[in-house]
């Protein structure tokens, strides 16, 4: 679907995309993307593909963590690689402030206010992931390296259950 047939946040991403990344194409579904599940059943890839946007407080300032959909953000962790002490994720409202989309649809980059953003370093091992793209019902891929360079990434190990 072109972009001036897309509205609000997926249109509005699309546009951003395109500026930021030409030939990048935003994909709509009919069905949900809401969840890591959801959107890796819509594309056909392993759950480890999606890419989960999850924005947390750090020691009071906005920052974001992108996953793996399989995995889930250790906030500590998170908190270290920003160099601060405390983690915890942010409700849905402050999630829409600061991104400027809802929760189901945010993409790991081009939100309304300026948030650091950590990549865990799990995501390099594909060639392709798939991120939100301002809707639930859209997304779009990306190689994870190129990701990490759209969403100014530090690339860090963020992700539970996974050797730091």
């Amino acid at each position: 679907m072109s972009d001036a047939g897309r509205s609000g946040g997926a249109g509005r991403f699309g546009r951003l995309l395109q500026e930021r990344e030409p030939g990048a194409e935003v994909r709509e579904f009919p069905d949900s993307t809401r969840t890591a599940e959801e959107a890796a059943a819509a594309v056909g890839c392993p759950l480890g593909q999606i890419v989960k946007s999850l924005v947390f407080s750090v020691d009071g300032e906005l920052a974001m963590g992108l996953v793996g959909g399989a995995d889930r953000v250790d906030a500590e962790r998170l908190a270290l690689a920003l160099g601060g002490r405390a983690a915890r994720r942010a409700d849905a409202e402050t999630v829409r402030d600061a991104t400027g989309y809802a929760i189901g649809g945010v993409p790991p980059f081009g939100h309304a206010r300026p948030l650091r953003v950590v990549m865990d370093e799990g995501l390099l091992v594909h060639e392709t992931v798939w991120a939100a793209a301002g809707s639930p019902h859209a997304v779009f891929g990306v190689a994870p390296r190129r990701l990490a360079e759209l969403a100014q990434a530090r690339v860090a190990a963020i992700a539970a259950d996974r050797p730091a």
